[in-house]
């Protein structure tokens, strides 16, 4: 006597251990139920005012509403922007969900931040050129780090995006700068925009989902509200510091990665 276990086909099994494995799978069940709800939740309740445009629009377009070409084409356009929301929203929220309940796979390399920024800024040429923005960020060096590559992006995207919605001249100064920190073995990534300040009320506020300091300007830019949460969560998941400073021309977002040395 003396095990703790039982017998069964010639081999001992730990009662403990077995517990142990059925707990866990119970747990993992209760997260995946939880993270259904909350995203049937989310999504029932972000698509309700993309629905009831797409609806108005296409009833104007079956009745006829307008007849010349100008008119039928921008209701087509709304129905195809709206269309487009929902379907980066969606996709958005999920992959949110998988990071905040931990089903998300990490697939970390090391990689040039320095390369990925050039590309992310290269990307919003067309839009910074028609608001006459101008971007700092001279530095050729290359700065390997540690991380999942897409995730790292869209943290870039979202930071880059948000720092273009709400960029202000300034003392007679309007632009975007990107900066690198060094932090022992890290690295800290910084975009800063010229601009108002955000309130105390709203600087923690601004990390949760679906929160909208400006709707019209968010959704002139394709937000989605989802953006600043998404950098929330991915940070979370490497257990790196993100967050926002207000500067006395602006504002500056930041986060850690693991930096690569020799």
């Amino acid at each position: 006597m003396g095990y703790n276990g039982y017998k069964k086909g010639g081999e001992y099994m730990d009662i403990n251990k077995r517990i142990a494995e059925l707990e866990k799978d119970i747990e993992e069940k209760s997260k995946l139920d939880d993270m259904r709800k909350q995203f049937i939740s989310d999504v029932s309740h972000e698509l309700k005012t993309p629905i009831s445009l797409i609806q108005g629009y296409a009833e104007g377009l079956i009745e006829n509403v307008n007849t010349d070409e100008e008119n039928r084409k921008f209701y087509s356009e709304v129905i195809l922007d709206e269309a487009n929301k929902m379907d980066k929203m969606v996709k958005e929220l999920l992959e949110l969900m998988k990071l905040e309940y931990g089903a998300k796979k990490l697939n970390n390399s090391f990689f040039n931040i320095t390369e990925l920024i050039d590309e992310e800024i290269r990307k919003y040429t067309v839009l910074l050129n028609d608001s006459n923005i101008e971007v700092k960020f001279n530095l050729k060096q290359p700065v390997y780090v540690f991380a999942d590559n897409n995730l790292v992006q869209q943290i870039l995207n979202n930071y880059i995006s948000n720092a273009i919605k709400n960029i202000e001249e300034i003392k007679n100064e309007k632009y975007i700068s990107i900066s690198f920190k060094l932090l022992e073995n890290k690295i800290r990534v910084s975009v800063f925009n010229t601009g108002k300040n955000i309130t105390e009320e709203n600087m923690q506020k601004i990390w949760n989902r679906f929160y909208k300091q400006d709707t019209s300007r968010n959704r002139e830019m394709g937000g989605t509200g989802i953006g600043l949460s998404l950098v929330k969560a991915i940070m979370n998941n490497y257990n790196n510091k993100y967050g926002v400073i207000n500067k006395e021309t602006g504002v500056e977002f930041y986060f850690d990665l693991e930096m690569f040395k020799n």
